[in-house]
């Protein structure tokens, strides 16, 4: 697909490559500015990105503070910025994408498109809460915070390199650590991962399997991977935002940052779009109903249960002693992507999931649950000690005959709610 323009161009010397490779992959228009001029050009042109095209680092420090800040300040949607790097040299605003400047122009394009797809995602998601909002629609409130706060990178590997790539990253962003490429699979399957860093010790026939995984899977293709050494395979077609790396965390995560932050954005908007798509009863923050939606469904579904004589069970998941709201968020969001299709649930004011079983007998309820609770003690870690888990209460009840939805929410909760009408 076209590039959407128009597209801020800075560099003192003309990036005459660069400009060409825009071109031909249909961006209009291009504006080219030396760093002078770059603050100027950008309240004039507006940009929908912008490529910091000259490697290395820059000497024009009030000129590159005032372009720094006019994007990090612009009014949304967003202006992906991407700037060419030279080994040693890290890019001149610390938000911008890193590109190796020695790869082809082709390279960077195929970067600033899949970026551009955030841009246009976000600029879809505000007008359609504008839309929403004129008609007096419930809309969510779509979360303003560093989106990093929410990200998780994944660091696969077992050799030497392991434990300072673990402890550098841990330092910027969640991690999650995998020994090999299948354990690798299995989080990515089951958490919202924003990154991944390929470390030293797998084979390369495992990480060729690994890299495989990652370009035959569309929702992982943008992901950003930073791979150290070379990779068996020439992905870079496939895997739009795939670095080749050395081996030092000091360079390799002030690089790979930028681009975690952005994916964490996109997925906070994919699901601010489910949010939408639901009439707002979805909880853009975890993925789960609302605490209004939930029991409005619940009712229904109670009703339903009576008249047509189908069991109901009620779960709900506390969590021993005080937890960081990052980890309850996380097994918010884990138990929205394990849920069947036919339930549904919602994380209660105090931190607690509940969820509804929908025509599940108690002996299935106790296997669904029994599962639900190994998922989440498995992936919820208290963040001063990331070895020891979280561990979750679970009370479950199943409805009896002559049971109203208050006696069932007694056994559940331990007091009655009101449910919404």
């Amino acid at each position: 697909m076209s590039l959407q323009g128009p597209v801020l161009v800075v560099a003192d010397t003309p990036a005459a490559d660069l400009t060409e490779a825009l071109s031909t992959a249909g961006a209009f228009p291009i504006v080219d500015a030396t760093w002078a001029d770059a603050p100027t050009a950008f309240v004039s042109v507006k940009p929908a990105a912008v490529i910091l095209a000259e490697p290395g680092p820059t000497e024009r420090d009030s000129a590159e503070r005032m372009l720094g800040l006019q994007i990090a300040t612009a009014n949304a949607p967003i202006v992906p910025t991407i700037a060419r790097v030279s080994d040693g040299h890290e890019p001149p605003m610390p938000f911008a994408i890193a590109v190796d400047a020695g790869l082809p122009p082709a390279r960077l394009v195929t970067r600033l498109n899949a970026a551009l797809r955030v841009r246009a995602l976000h600029e879809t998601i505000l007008r359609r809460v504008e839309s929403a909002t004129a008609a007096g629609d419930a809309v969510p409130e779509l979360p303003t915070h560093d989106p990093l706060d929410d990200a998780t990178v994944l660091i696969v590997g077992r050799g030497p390199l392991y434990p300072a790539l673990s402890v550098a990253t841990a330092e910027r962003v969640s991690t999650v650590g995998a020994f090999s490429a299948e354990t690798a699979a299995t989080h990515l399957d089951v958490r919202d991962i924003d990154g991944v860093v390929v470390g030293d010790g797998l084979s390369p026939r495992k990480v060729e399997g690994f890299l495989t995984l990652l370009a035959e899977e569309p929702r992982l293709r943008d992901l950003p991977v930073a791979l150290i050494g070379e990779a068996p395979v020439d992905f870079d077609d496939i895997l739009a935002n795939l670095d080749r790396v050395d081996g030092n965390p000091a360079r390799l995560v002030p690089r790979l940052i930028p681009a975690v932050r952005l994916h964490a954005f996109e997925t906070r908007l994919k699901r601010m779009v489910a949010s939408l798509d639901a009439g707002g009863t979805v909880d853009p923050q975890t993925g789960l109903l609302t605490h209004d939606a939930f029991w409005r469904d619940l009712n229904k579904a109670m009703a339903e249960a009576v008249d047509r004589s189908l069991p109901l069970a009620l779960a709900r998941f506390s969590f021993d002693g005080a937890y960081e709201q990052r980890a309850g968020l996380d097994g918010a969001r884990l138990l929205a992507r394990l849920i069947r299709n036919t339930d549904f649930a919602t994380r209660d004011y105090d931190g607690a999931l509940v969820i509804a079983l929908t025509q599940t007998e108690l002996r299935l309820a106790h296997v669904v649950v029994r599962r639900l609770a190994g998922a989440l003690r498995n992936h919820m870690r208290k963040a001063n000690d990331p070895q020891q888990p979280i561990i979750a209460n679970v009370t479950l009840a199943t409805r009896k005959t002559g049971d109203s939805l208050d006696s069932l929410m007694m056994r559940v909760m331990g007091h009655q709610v009101v449910a919404a009408e």
